[in-house]
């Protein structure tokens, strides 16, 4: 596939996109969000047609979840959607301001990125947060989502377009890719002086293709291996429903939890109750340790999934070494004892993917000490990592997770796709020779 016409159309519409004021980006961006409501019927007979065909290749309940749209979650895109709409502009805004010893005034102005390629998998959403954080901060948006959701992408394309066009908007500004061919990405990866960005959002082989190969810039997102450390001090009951929420609430999500790490003095009061909060809900991959404070839990029914009762999602298992490198995205949970808070930072910044991180905690110094070790993008005391998102944050929507420390870090927002350029005022200064 050739996607030259389509790169260049982006860019010219870019240009034009950049020109325009808030008020007038706006109230395109309120016109795409009336028209999907509109079009909500054929996106969700789409997104319908797109799960089938999922499900039927064998895609796992929590993946399918994923790619699900509901009209509860098409409610809460359109909310995200208003919410940036609401946003203060931050394309002409000063970020700062001096004046030289010889006369020049220097501004730092913020100005839109230019044009960025989103390649995603599942998640048909990403698609109209992608396309509004791109729109109100002036830029060009590709969008190329994977073959799962061809279907649901392009309902949700069209929708988009329909209403910008309707209210004078830029409809050039917003592509899709959409042959669902793979030789697609490739394209994109070497769009140099066309494309200014690519942020693929996705699992780790995704994210590694787009790295190794890509010949523009890109901000790596996405894989979140997240761990919870639950110190000696921490509140069973409240440490408990925050590791059940972090785990089952989106196993799908990047920002599930997916290793829990105890402390060893935890273990008898901890175990036993988090394991009848998951018990049928989710599978446990203990180390000895752990596996032992299940195991000696008195309730019969903890014992018989300790000791691998045929129950649905209900087995405790031996753990083993590639476990803690796994980003699971499903019902799975592996769980590591560590002595100290030592151990549990050492074990996070060994196997960890820079995402989200929590401690679970009464000791406030232990709190402060795991905030300034840990390296990450999001790092948590006594919450769930379930809130590492865009919309949570208050941004509205994401472009996703930035796991790396160029440019952007952790949620991104409006603010990932601007730069900055300078403005130098004058009056006659010449330079002179040194």
């Amino acid at each position: 596939m050739n996607l030259t016409p389509v790169f260049i159309s982006l860019k010219e519409a870019q240009k034009k996109l950049a020109l325009q004021n808030r008020q007038e980006k706006d109230a395109a961006l309120e016109a795409a969000a009336e028209a999907i409501d509109r079009n909500r019927g054929a996106i969700l007979a789409a997104n319908a047609g797109d799960l089938q065909r999922a499900r039927s290749g064998g895609m796992t309940e929590a993946l399918a979840d994923r790619l699900t749209l509901t009209g509860r979650r098409i409610d809460l895109i359109l909310s995200g959607l208003r919410t940036i709409i609401g946003l203060e502009d931050p394309i002409g805004r000063i970020r700062g301001g001096w004046k030289t010893p010889n006369g020049l005034v220097i501004e730092q102005i913020t100005v839109p990125l230019g044009v960025a390629a989103i390649i995603y998998e599942s998640r048909p959403n990403v698609s109209v947060d992608a396309f509004s954080l791109a729109y109100k901060a002036g830029c060009g948006i590709l969008l190329r989502g994977s073959s799962a959701a061809l279907e649901s992408n392009r309902a949700l394309t069209a929708a988009i377009k329909e209403g910008l066009e309707a209210a004078g908007g830029i409809g050039g500004a917003v592509a899709l890719a959409d042959s669902g061919s793979r030789d697609e990405i490739d394209e994109i990866l070497h769009a140099r002086g066309y494309v200014d960005v690519v942020l693929p959002r996705g699992g780790r082989d995704l994210i590694r293709r787009v790295v190794e190969h890509a010949g523009v810039p890109v901000i790596e997102t996405g894989e979140g291996n997240c761990h919870i450390y639950a110190d000696e001090t921490a509140e069973v009951e409240t440490a408990a429903a925050i590791i059940e929420n972090a785990k089952l609430q989106k196993p799908g999500a990047c920002n599930a939890v997916e290793t829990l790490l105890v402390h060893r003095k935890a273990l008898p009061a901890l175990m036993p109750v988090l394991a009848k909060r998951l018990l049928g809900k989710a599978e446990l991959r203990c180390d000895p340790s752990a596996k032992a404070a299940v195991i000696g839990a008195r309730t019969p029914a903890l014992r018989g999934a300790a000791e691998g009762a045929a129950l649905p999602h209900a087995a405790v298992k031996d753990a083993v070494e590639e476990d803690w490198d796994t980003e699971y995205l499903d019902y799975i949970l592996a769980v590591k004892t560590v002595d100290s808070l030592d151990e549990a930072v050492d074990h996070i910044n060994r196997h960890g993917t820079g995402h989200s991180e929590a401690i679970l905690t009464n000791d406030h110094r232990a709190a402060e000490e795991f905030c300034r070790r840990v390296d990450a993008a999001c790092v948590y005391v006594n919450a769930s990592t379930r809130f590492t998102d865009g919309g949570e944050f208050g941004f509205g929507a994401e472009l996703g997770i930035s796991t790396q420390k160029f440019h952007a870090r952790g949620p991104m927002g409006l603010e990932a796709l601007t730069t900055i350029k300078y403005h130098i005022r004058g009056a006659g200064q010449i330079r002179k020779s040194s």
